[in-house]
């Protein structure tokens, strides 16, 4: 599991460029609700996460990416020409 942006504004989850396993997370950390954007494997894995570090996860909605998981953040390489 990995946290994109933590303590972030909602409206980051809308960003088409996210992959498409992103979830924006709202949860209650004692001083007031935050939004987390996180990356996972499987969903129940990002609600346990947040469960056992909180205890108070109020919804977790699935970002607008359409990006595929694996290519997500890399980068092209460039050619090298040939000789």
């Amino acid at each position: 599991m990995k946290i994109i942006h933590q303590k972030c504004d909602p409206e980051l989850a809308n960003d088409k460029s996210l992959p498409h396993t992103a979830y924006l997370v709202e949860y209650d950390d004692g001083s007031g609700v935050c939004y987390d954007i996180a990356v996972g494997s499987k969903r129940v894995e990002i609600f346990d996460y947040y469960w056992d570090k909180y205890r108070n996860v109020i919804s977790m909605k699935q970002s607008e990416g359409r990006v595929n998981p694996k290519i997500w953040g890399s980068t092209i390489k460039e050619n090298k020409k040939k000789r």
